[in-house]
């Protein structure tokens, strides 16, 4: 018992101990910790203060730097000024100089002109015509002769040009005519395309605008048409007719459509192709269609569309031999006849025609000057304006290329059509047996059959006054009134 209890109070007294000597350890822990910190905070004071003392420093250097650059700047300005006066004393002392140097000359040049009698432009012309008087033989002769030389120089150039212009052009030299045939395979055919007392080739002809001669020649029908564009028509609609073998009014008239849908499409295609063919692309796309036109027109025989891209060709070399624009020669060559694409629609020239129709849809305007004056209706403005109408004429003169009587015979069937077509309630006008008969097409609804009897008279009359032909014309009006109902 004695020694449990002596041993209880061992280890109180070890716990005890152990606990002074862990209290003593923390402090004297503490006493380093806090003895580190006041180190490190007196450190931290030191550096602060010396990094103060430092930027003291440098602010004292700058400011004292700062102070030199402005005594050097006013040192500098003083130094401006005084030259500045300077120059503008001596800018006074000049002028008044240059005055006075300005009022002793003229005052020398009237003495001059008081002793001589003469003003300087008096004096000047003065000896001008002595030397010329001098002179004047031997400046004659000489003006003479370099003008002669310079006339033999420009004229062998100009030959040069326009013979390598027509030598570098090869084109083949081709007459328009005003009939084209399609062969048929037999009689029979031949009936079918005449039908039953006639009716079908009536038909076709009011639907077409064209004559077709089917005795002519053997194995083949002639279509007959002055506008080429109704003729290349009723050539497409009758050779599908004759492929086919059907053959009735309604059938042809359906297939006079479908000919003449195509053909406009054609018509685009040429026109696109033209303006390809010639290096021109900034053409509005339906000035590039009315373009297409000119391939079924025709100048004196001579294909319009090929006429100008053979121009433009042509127009293109010159302008590059004589310095001047290429593209709006050769532009303005192939659309110098674009008004003849219309002017059976418009009235004017087919120049007036042409400008408009340009302008209409906003073409470069030196391309308008350059197309306007190749028939001499307007002065020429511009060098590649000359060189359209050179272009022309070296197309239009090539043998070959050109019928008159041709032109003048379509012009005649033309003229007889447009007098037709101005009468009201006219529908459709064709001429036909070379110009010897008009078919006038009048709509029911508007004329009556006394009405169509007095316009066929009045007609006649018109065209014995106003149109020169040979031999006589028959006028014959169509009236006629068409019903038709559907079975359901």
């Amino acid at each position: 018992m004695h020694l449990f209890i002596l041993l209880l109070a061992t280890l109180l007294i070890g716990a005890a101990f152990g606990y002074i000597i862990r209290i003593l350890v923390l402090l004297s822990q503490k006493n380093s910790l806090e003895l580190s910190i006041t180190e490190r905070l007196l450190s931290a004071r030191q550096q602060a203060q010396a990094l103060i003392d430092e930027a003291h420093a440098k602010a004292d250097e700058f400011h004292e730097r700062l102070s030199k650059k402005e005594e050097l700047l006013d040192i500098r300005q003083r130094e401006l000024d005084t030259r500045s006066s300077m120059l503008e004393n001596k800018k006074t002392e000049l002028e008044r100089e240059l005055a006075l140097a300005t009022e002793l000359r003229e005052e020398h040049e009237e003495a001059l002109i008081a002793l001589a009698g003469f003003t300087p432009e008096e004096a000047r012309n003065v000896l001008l015509q002595e030397t010329e008087e001098q002179y004047k033989e031997d400046l004659q002769v000489r003006s003479h002769k370099l003008e002669t030389q310079l006339l033999d120089t420009l004229n062998d150039k100009a030959k040069n040009i326009l013979v390598m212009a027509i030598q570098r052009l090869a084109v083949p030299t081709a007459n328009e005519l005003t009939t084209s045939s399609v062969t048929i395979p037999s009689d029979e055919i031949k009936g079918k395309i005449i039908g039953k007392e006639g009716r079908n080739i009536r038909t076709f002809e009011r639907f077409s605008g064209v004559e077709l001669l089917v005795d002519e020649t053997p194995g083949a029908i002639v279509v007959s048409c002055f506008d080429p564009v109704r003729r290349a028509i009723a050539v497409q609609a009758l050779q599908t007719l004759v492929q086919d073998g059907r053959i009735q009014p309604a059938r042809i008239e359906e297939e006079i459509e479908l000919a003449r849908e195509k053909i406009h499409e054609t018509i685009k295609q040429k026109g696109a192709d033209a303006v390809y063919e010639c290096g021109i692309y900034n053409f509005d796309p339906r000035l590039v269609a009315i373009l297409g036109r000119l391939h079924f027109r025709t100048s004196y025989g001579q294909n319009v569309l090929q006429h100008s891209i053979e121009m433009a060709h042509v127009a293109e070399m010159i302008a590059a031999e004589v310095g001047a624009d290429t593209y709006i020669a050769k532009a303005g060559a192939l659309v110098h006849d674009i008004g003849k694409a219309l002017d059976h629609e418009f009235e004017g020239t087919h120049v007036e025609i042409g400008v408009k129709v340009l302008r209409r849809f906003n073409t470069d305007e030196r391309i308008v000057t350059a197309m306007k004056s190749h028939h001499d209706d307007v002065p020429h403005e511009t060098l590649e304006a000359v060189i359209v109408q050179t272009a022309d004429m070296i197309s239009g003169a090539r043998p070959g290329a050109r019928r008159d009587t041709a032109e003048m015979y379509l012009k005649r069937l033309a003229d007889l059509e447009g007098l037709a077509s101005r009468f009201e309630g006219v529908e459709k006008a064709y001429a036909l047996q070379a110009g010897r008969e008009i078919r006038i097409f009048v709509r029911p609804e508007n004329i009556s059959d006394y009405e169509a009897k007095n316009m066929a008279r009045q007609i006649a009359l018109d065209i014995e006054t106003e149109l020169r032909y040979p031999g006589q014309i028959k006028v014959t009006i169509i009236r006629e009134t068409r019903i038709v109902d559907y079975a359901r």
